[in-house]
């Protein structure tokens, strides 16, 4: 019976570990650094001007072959970003060759795990999609590694193999970014004091007394939806307790089979 509700109490602490296991492997695509909640419609020429666009929405611009397009998005501790883009090319054109390159808020490149983020479009072909699934966001890393961090990652979206007859031609582009929330497994221990996210605004915080104004150099509102490192909970802290419950239970299984029925086996003659 005792081992029957040591059994018991193992299965019950395992089914209460899968419910937040669970919930954390789950997809979380939204944050909020639009204002308004409306995609962009324009990209960026460059990383100070990149259009900010959220988690799961989707942005277009229209552009010509040539242009270097832009777009910036938050990823926080925990997440693994998949940037995808799609470009809608005019009917007639030779093959061209599209790529979509990310960078950190250090604007350093980041390397994509898996994904097509250089693709050739035929001759006549119509449009030409490109992926980038990025490397799980670490929150905290060596100074020497080029881990990506939390704060703001710029997308570039540009042509590199064109024919001189087509540069210039119209095209339409749309990109959107979705994450997925990876857990404990890529937690570390540490954190940074502050996200990377540069891009800092000039904004008016008071007035002097002889009518002027002071300025304060700000962050820019482009942020996830519950903050950042927000996602310090994770199935790592309840593994860590149903670790400590399950050894527990071990134990007192232990103890419980290896303590008999605490009689001597004989009894000496007299006692």
């Amino acid at each position: 019976m005792r081992i029957t509700r040591v059994l018991s109490a193992t299965l019950l602490a395992l089914g209460l570990a899968a419910g937040p296991a669970a919930a954390d492997s789950s997809p979380s695509p939204s944050s909020s650094g639009s204002s308004d909640g409306r995609a962009p419609t324009t990209a960026g020429t460059s990383f100070r001007t990149a259009a900010e666009i959220d988690q799961g929405q989707r942005a277009t611009a229209s552009a010509s072959a040539g242009d270097y397009l832009y777009w910036s998005f938050p990823a926080d501790a925990g997440q693994r970003p998949t940037v995808k883009a799609m470009v809608r090319l005019p009917d007639t054109h030779a093959a061209q060759t599209w790529q979509i390159d990310v960078y950190d808020g250090l604007r350093r490149r980041q390397a994509c795990q898996y994904g097509a983020q250089t693709r050739t479009a035929a001759q006549g072909t119509t449009s030409v999609e490109l992926t980038c699934v990025m490397r799980t966001v670490r929150a905290w890393s060596e100074p020497w590694a080029n881990d990506p961090l939390p704060g703001t990652y710029y997308v570039r979206l540009t042509v590199v193999n064109v024919t001189t007859a087509d540069l210039g031609q119209p095209i339409g582009a749309s990109i959107q970014v979705d994450s997925k929330d990876i857990g404990g497994s890529a937690a570390v221990d540490g954190s940074l004091a502050k996200p990377l996210v540069p891009g800092i605004a000039v904004s008016s915080k008071s007035e002097s007394e002889d009518g002027g104004s002071t300025k304060s150099a700000v962050l820019s509102g482009i942020e996830p939806e519950d903050g950042w490192s927000s996602g310090w909970w994770s199935d790592r802290w309840v593994w860590t307790g149903v670790g400590a419950i399950l050894a527990a239970l071990a134990g007192i299984g232990g103890y419980t089979l290896t303590r008999g029925s605490g009689r001597p086996s004989r009894v000496p003659p007299g006692a």
